[in-house]
């Protein structure tokens, strides 16, 4: 959006609340992988002016912030519906379908019926941004040779958007619905937080055969801090504090600057600049706020990931990784070592090794499932 990168995570709870700054993609900078892209000539540290002393600063910023908002209102372009009544174009090929979800409304995905084997279905990360787009590069390897599926999260891509609660377990509930409407076995590749939510539906379903996971969250080390507070009071009181001023903020969000320099931090070579476009397209969808808040206040994270779902996969399972600015991968050897867990390094990859290094990434997905036919 992780890897959410925007992806991008996009972390554990630790690793997502344990940082500052992890508001597109799957989690905050992780300890080890930090890599900060600095401007030549600008320096963190400034003396604040005389002036700025007391409350002025303060009000300074509010009225920043507010014509920066006005602005964003003013400028935002209105998106017109398409001939399927939807105002956001297609992710990827594919039919756009819907499955209706029990207490939430509608549920997006895309179908690829063409080929043969076991039904594949690709889950993107949880972000500011979120879409089906995430996992493009791997819809349009397997398209037509086997089918393939791709899930847009509630409250993301074309799935619906009210204003309700967004959990793990609402998340999860959608991949389940899927899996239960497809009614067979299934391969599940998930980015970043997403992996979080297959593992979850992993240990339920049996009609989960693997799953592939690209720089997942949760194999972080739990740390104390922010981390804790969130676990207390489960993100409700940083939720209040967001969703308060969940308006500006999301509209500073999706200021295509700032998506592509979130983007920038899952990329080790130039940022796909599709994934850009598809990005800006998603957030200006009615609702487009309300899953996001829930996400950055750190609820839609498991607090213990590797504790509570991936030490307990009972199917097979990989872990594609390199670098990731928003995700550590401390216990991804712990992982390693457990029966029918393996783990492949896609190098010079920065979170969406799927984007930059998609041979690869097809050759480790291909060799991992040809072992667990």
């Amino acid at each position: 959006m992780q890897a959410p990168t925007f992806t991008f995570a996009h972390a554990t709870n630790a690793d997502a609340r344990s940082q500052s700054g992890p508001l597109l993609d799957g989690g905050f900078n992780s300890a080890c992988h930090s890599r900060r892209r600095m401007v030549p000539g600008r320096t963190d540290a400034r003396a604040p002016a005389p002036h700025d002393q007391g409350m002025k600063r303060p009000l300074k910023l509010a009225l920043l912030a507010a014509g920066v908002l006005a602005v964003l209102v003013a400028c935002a372009p209105a998106l017109s519906p398409g001939p399927d009544g939807q105002t956001l174009r297609p992710a990827v090929s594919g039919e756009r379908q819907y499955l209706t979800l029990p207490g939430f409304g509608r549920v997006a995905y895309y179908a690829d019926t063409r080929g043969t084997g076991r039904p594949l279905i690709l889950t993107p990360s949880v972000n500011a941004a979120a879409s089906a787009y995430e996992m493009k590069p791997l819809w349009d390897a397997y398209a037509g040779s086997r089918p393939v599926y791709a899930l847009e999260w509630p409250g993301f891509g074309s799935s619906d958007r009210p204003d309700i609660r967004y959990t793990p377990a609402l998340m999860t509930s959608a991949l389940s619905a899927l899996v239960a409407q497809l009614g067979t076995d299934v391969d599940v590749v998930a980015l970043s937080l997403g992996s979080e939510f297959a593992a979850r539906a992993a240990l339920s379903d049996a009609h989960i055969c693997t799953v592939a996971l690209i720089s997942p969250s949760g194999l972080g080390q739990p740390r104390p801090g922010t981390q804790q507070a969130s676990a207390d009071d489960g993100g409700q009181r940083l939720y209040r504090i967001l969703n308060a001023v969940s308006t500006p903020l999301y509209g500073l969000l999706r200021l295509r600057p700032v998506i592509e320099s979130f983007l920038d931090r899952s990329f080790h070579g130039p940022v796909d600049q599709g994934l850009v476009d598809y990005s800006v397209d998603t957030t200006r969808q009615p609702g487009a706020k309300y899953a996001p808040v829930y996400f950055i206040s750190g609820q839609l994270f498991t607090p213990d990931a590797y504790a509570e779902l991936y030490s307990k996969l009972q199917v097979p399972a990989l872990v594609l990784y390199d670098k990731d600015a928003f995700v550590s991968f401390d216990r991804l050897p712990q992982f390693a070592a457990q029966p029918g867990v393996q783990a492949v390094r896609i190098p010079d990859t920065d979170g969406l090794p799927h984007f930059e290094k998609q041979p690869e990434v097809r050759s480790a997905l291909d060799a991992f499932w040809a072992a667990h036919l």
